[in-house]
């Protein structure tokens, strides 16, 4: 019997299209010496949108769907937990309730919506966690922003060169069972109510820091305007703003478009560019000064994780 593997996307309808370029690109190029059960985790998808997921299937690999519905109902609409201070969406936390809901695996992958996969996913899951919570890459896209590397450092009390990006994750989920991980997320959540600009990243940082085996960046390559280059990237993940589907000339945009073309939903991503016009381009660049300007502010408050960490009211995990 072949080793299952399971691989876990969040999404919500939004971002179907951009998904299906993911799993296209990770199916093609996962060794079928494996058995591969990629779960969608997702808020209100339509059944037309499962249909065509579904039709990437394989003999070797299997499409499964997975509603969010408990365990979210602490989390609110707060400017707290707003992703990038734009807007709330609960799918990125859910990858924090993956190893309650899913008991049946000790290990498996987090992935993004937006990223390709271009190298064998099966390499990076026999990657040894030995006792680490999670195996993640730093995150490259910051390094170049001084007030981005303030933040992480003054709010989530880690340095930017020990910063993981959380959009690609191998999870050691039977020991975040047993440290009942989920649980004290809430408990911080609830009782501090942090201010962040990228709140689950910056939980998983805080919470799990010292615990966490940092992997080579070819496994989350971002785009950073050329600077930052990896040669043969194994996990390609437009992060930030730096989508291909938005914007000309971004790194890495031909693997992109090379999957998207072939997609069920190829027409949706092209008429999404077409019709990114320069005034939401200029859009984006406000809210990214807008950003900046608000982890300023948060730094300067009196409860951070650093702080709440450093003074002894809780531990790390």
């Amino acid at each position: 019997m072949k080793q299952v593997i399971p691989i876990f996307f969040t999404v919500d309808q939004g971002y179907v299209p951009y998904l299906s370029v993911a799993m296209a690109s990770l199916i093609e190029h996962a060794s079928s010496d494996y058995q591969y059960h990629i779960h969608v985790i997702y808020e209100s998808l339509t059944e037309d949108a499962m249909k065509k997921l579904k039709t990437l299937e394989k003999e070797h690999v299997k499409i499964l769907f997975s509603e969010m519905k408990t365990g979210l109902e602490s989390i609110t609409n707060r400017k707290e937990n707003f992703l990038r201070t734009e807007y709330f969406t609960l799918t990125i936390y859910f990858r924090l309730f993956l190893p309650s809901m899913f008991p049946e695996y000790d290990k498996a992958i987090y992935i993004d919506s937006d990223t390709c996969i271009l190298g064998d996913i099966s390499q990076f899951y026999q990657v040894d966690l030995g006792t680490h919570l999670f195996g993640g890459c730093k995150d490259i896209s910051c390094q170049d922003n001084a007030i981005l590397c303030t933040y992480f450092k003054e709010n989530a009390g880690v340095c930017i060169d020990e910063y993981i990006n959380s959009g690609v994750l191998l999870m050691n989920m039977k020991k975040l069972r047993e440290v009942n991980f989920e649980q004290h997320f809430l408990t911080l959540l609830n009782r501090y109510h942090f201010d962040t600009v990228c709140p689950d990243q910056d939980y998983i940082n805080a919470m799990a820091y010292g615990q966490i085996l940092y992997l080579s960046n070819e496994w989350n390559a971002m785009p950073t305007k050329g600077k930052h280059l990896i040669k043969n990237p194994k996990i390609i993940h437009y992060n930030l703003f730096f989508k291909p589907w938005h914007y000309d000339n971004i790194d890495y945009a031909d693997a992109f478009w090379k999957y998207a073309n072939q997609s069920l939903f190829k027409e949706k991503i092209r008429k999404e560019k077409e019709n990114y016009t320069k005034e939401k381009q200029l859009e984006d660049e406000k809210k990214f000064n807008q950003l900046i300007e608000r982890t300023s502010q948060i730094i300067q408050g009196d409860t951070t994780f650093k702080s709440v960490f450093e003074s002894g009211l809780e531990k790390r995990i």
